[in-house]
């Protein structure tokens, strides 16, 4: 039987955060460390952790009154904070793709009709370390996007679009292979063969 697999830091993340915005309250940390277990399955002793890091990620407040500190979070916060990175992120991504280009570009210079120099070396360095960079970007705007409700929303939407796309051409290709049968007399299989159309071909269903 296989050990089941734990919760990652961003899935406790987002599990905490669904607790604050879920009941618009107002948590002491032992209070927290009693329903995230319960209900979210967070683990007691990981728990001062994840809300630490959603306040290091400016996603979750805190104040201390009198001897106590209290942790709240509002979704209207969190959406806010996240499209300032998701933002902040994106403009860095642009930058680094322009400097890459850039850099591309110098290094073709570089290159025509002249041997290995030093600054060719160095354009190839910079370059290994933009592209690592945008690569590491993409990661993070993906990561971003994957947790906005109007991203999420508008795959839905294309998904859909595409769906109907699909399906509409599947209609074409369905009805072109009834006139050919009954034109040709010539059976499925056969046109299937001849034109490549795999013969589980379907409709995308919702």
């Amino acid at each position: 039987m296989s050990k089941k697999r734990g919760l990652s830091a961003d899935e406790k993340k987002i599990r905490m955060l669904e607790i604050f915005h879920k009941s618009k309250d107002f948590f002491q940390l032992k209070e927290l460390e009693k329903i995230a277990p319960k209900e979210k399955g967070i683990t007691m002793q990981s728990v001062k952790e994840v809300v630490q890091s959603l306040v290091d990620d400016h996603l979750v407040d805190s104040e201390k009154i009198g001897t106590s500190i209290y942790f709240w979070s509002f979704p209207s916060k969190a959406k806010n904070t996240k499209k300032r990175k998701l933002q902040g992120l994106q403009s860095e991504l642009d930058e680094t793709t322009k400097k890459l280009k850039k850099t591309e570009d110098s290094i073709i210079t570089e290159s025509i009709g002249r041997e290995p120099s030093d600054e060719r070396t160095e354009l190839l360095a910079t370059l290994e370390q933009l592209t690592k960079r945008a690569n590491e970007l993409k990661k993070e705007v993906q990561k971003y996007r994957d947790c906005d409700p109007e991203y999420i929303a508008q795959v839905k939407t294309e998904i859909e679009d595409l769906k109907t796309a699909t399906n509409r051409w599947t209609e074409n290709i369905f009805i072109i292979k009834s006139y050919i049968k009954n034109t040709f007399q010539i059976e499925n299989e056969t046109i299937d063969q001849s034109f490549n159309i795999p013969s589980d071909m379907d409709y995308v269903e919702n």
